[in-house]
């Protein structure tokens, strides 16, 4: 059986998703919206036209989905605890509200969402820093991979990437 199926992992405000169906943003942003936060920072990857001058018509994504939720939650735990390590170190008391993760798997086309990450907070400084951190864990820690598919080769010619490149 494959290894790249959907999966969610999801406690208190926070959401983890790896999914097939196409990613709704205002969808994902409202899921962590509160009435305590004057921020809510999102970030969407999408799938760019072309990789360093090479035309790209469609990337796929896959993933070892089991670990790479865990992963990510991880990520999602370590960027809460960090925030509350950052607020007790300053004059601060902002914190992370909500985080939620979703990547796509399977067939994006070029200008769809492959990774949505939204993230609220009581200042905008916290939510920023938190959600950077989370997307720059998830591309290199999550067992997320993908293959490009550039114009004018076979597509057998597509290769396996790491998600961070």
């Amino acid at each position: 059986p494959s290894t790249s199926v959907a999966s969610r992992e999801e406690w208190e405000r926070n959401v983890c998703a790896l999914t097939y169906d196409e990613l709704d943003v205002q969808s994902i942003a409202r899921s962590v919206g509160d009435d305590g936060a004057g921020a809510t920072v999102v970030f969407v990857g999408t799938t760019r036209n072309n990789f360093r001058g090479t035309v790209i018509y469609l990337r796929s994504y896959q993933a070892y989905s089991k670990l790479a939720v865990k992963t990510v939650t991880e990520i999602v735990r370590n960027a809460h605890d960090d925030s509350v390590k950052r607020a007790t170190n300053s004059t601060s008391t902002s914190h992370l509200i909500s985080c939620a993760v979703h990547h796509r798997l399977g067939t994006v086309p070029v200008g769809e969402a492959s990774i949505v990450i939204a993230v609220s907070s009581p200042h905008r400084q916290e939510a920023f820093v938190a959600c950077e951190q989370i997307l720059e864990g998830v591309k290199q820690k999550a067992q997320i991979w993908k293959r490009e598919y550039y114009e004018g080769e076979d597509e057998e010619k597509a290769e396996w990437k790491a998600n961070y490149s």
